[in-house]
């Protein structure tokens, strides 16, 4: 299919706004999982590592689960895709308030949650890059700061919940303003293809040549039928030689006996269902082959090799201090009193600031997007290796703000990923990028507390996360370097509707 022009307005503006309520909604929860992170500390008596299993599969099962995502998305539509969605999370956050371990949470919560979120996220992008070309960064950048609104508004939300009606009474009303998502996906009207044709049963005659099993002379019914019975007579004939004329006589007298007819139009059927089965499964098999083939090609695009390292590394090592900031701060015995605002909810206010003015900047020719991912990864491993240092709340309410603001390179990383293998290749890229995504998530804050459980101490675990963000967007800065891709352009082209960075005409 082939989808008409981006209107870069009209229905789109429905589309964002609908879209930044769908994260809002869904991501507030898990997001600002920190503020539960301790609840379950306290109500289960699990150490930090095992504990912060809940919050780290919340946030990464879903882009683990990215390629699955992409496929619904692609094969239903974003409308049908939401809406399933809407009842996953709400049903998942409504489930973890009976939840009697942390066992159970893994499941409810992380998986459950999870994978909605991660649906809904590939559901909101995709559409919107659809339904936008030139603002194409303004408008994700607007979508996206629905879960960093979500962040600061649900941390300050579930701690007051917590305080009225506990943890399970929280998880309720939580999931109850979930089941808003329904509403929101309602509207997300798919936008049609230019060549759009009514939707008719598929029949042999419209299926491709390439996936045909006869490519020579076609062969007429009767043809297929007569086959078909000396095939028959044949096998019979082989397997039992002597009853091979008996077998033809009786065989003779059963098709006398039927009326001509009937027996046509059985046989015509037979032929038909046994070539369109045979069609139709060459199909499949041709585009799966193909889709591993796109797989590969993409692979040898030298800066999107480095993107999936760099995003892997990046959730590793910046995505815990979103879930462990609050616990950091109780083991530097910040006094209450200097706890003015939760330090997940300046992260959360920090990075929705972070999305729209790193999405405008996009959206700018004179900057180079890639080069602007580069400098956020590496300004956030030099804030991490801060951490450590930071032994009061001002210090650690500047750092999450510094890193809030810097997270907010997810509101770009969608514009990079297309500006790197096209829009008709996004939603195959994203898939595998926000796998790895995923996989980062699930182990970064796990780490991160088993550093903590074995040490007792923070520090060695946020210099371990420095490391493995600076590791990363080393190796991506030396992907786009012009001298490299001069190196490269000469022994190698990348095929078909896959674009590369012109970083010396744009840095």
């Amino acid at each position: 299919m082939v989808f008409q022009k981006p209107p870069d307005g009209g229905w789109g503006w429905v589309i964002v706004v609908v879209s930044f309520f769908t994260q809002f909604l869904c991501y507030g929860s898990p997001l600002a999982v920190g503020v539960l992170y301790l609840e379950w500390l306290d109500a289960f008596g699990e150490g930090k590592g095992k504990t912060a299993w809940v919050g780290s599969l919340a946030n990464g099962i879903g882009l683990l689960a990215s390629p699955v995502c992409s496929i619904c998305v692609s094969s239903f539509g974003a409308r049908p895709v939401a809406i399933f969605s809407g009842f996953m999370v709400a049903g998942g956050l409504m489930m973890s308030s009976f939840a009697p371990n942390i066992y159970f949470l893994y499941v409810s919560y992380g998986i459950v949650v999870g994978l909605g979120c991660g649906l809904l996220y590939t559901a909101t992008v995709t559409i919107t890059c659809q339904y936008f070309d030139k603002r194409r960064g303004l408008a994700l950048g607007l979508i996206s700061t629905g879960s960093s609104v979500g962040l600061f508004i649900y941390a300050a939300l579930q701690r007051e919940l917590i305080e009225l009606y506990g943890l399970d009474g929280c998880l309720l009303i939580v999931g109850a303003l979930s089941l808003n998502i329904l509403a929101c996906g309602s509207l997300m009207r798919p936008l049609e293809s230019s060549s759009s044709t009514p939707p008719e049963k598929m029949c042999v005659d419209k299926i491709p040549d390439q996936y045909l099993v006869y490519h020579g002379k076609e062969k007429t019914i009767e043809e297929n039928i007569s086959i078909l019975e000396k095939g028959y007579i044949d096998e019979k004939c082989v397997n039992n030689v002597p009853d091979c004329k008996q077998d033809n006589i009786l065989n003779k007298n059963v098709l006398s006996s039927i009326n001509v007819n009937e027996k046509d139009t059985y046989k015509k059927k037979v032929v038909e269902q046994t070539n369109f089965c045979k069609q139709l499964a060459k199909r499949k098999w041709q585009l799966y082959l193909t889709y591993w083939k796109e797989t590969m090609v993409l692979f040898k695009n030298k800066v999107f090799s480095a993107l999936f390292v760099a995003i892997l590394l990046f959730d590793i090592g910046g995505f815990p201090p979103s879930l462990l900031m609050e616990d950091v701060a109780r083991s530097a015995n910040i006094s209450e009193d200097d706890y003015y605002m939760p330090l997940i909810s300046i992260i959360g206010i920090m990075t929705t600031v972070g999305k729209l003015i790193l999405g405008i900047l996009a959206d700018f020719k004179w900057v180079n997007t890639l080069y602007l991912y580069v400098t956020t990864l590496l300004m956030t491993g030099v804030a991490l290796f801060a951490i450590p240092f930071a032994k009061s709340y001002l210090t650690l309410a500047m750092l999450s703000g510094i890193l809030g603001f810097l997270t907010g390179n997810w509101s770009i990383f969608p514009y990079v990923t297309t500006k790197t293998v096209g829009i008709e290749k996004l939603t195959h890229a994203y898939g595998i990028l926000m796998f790895f995504a995923g996989l980062g998530n699930s182990l970064g804050p796990p780490i991160v507390g088993w550093f903590y459980d074995w040490t007792q101490e923070y520090d060695t675990a946020f210099y371990f996360s420095g490391f493995c963000v600076l590791l990363g967007g080393f190796l991506l800065l030396l992907a786009a370097l012009p001298c490299w891709n001069a190196c490269t352009s000469q022994s190698s082209k990348l095929p078909p509707n896959t674009y590369s960075y012109k970083v010396a005409s744009n840095a």
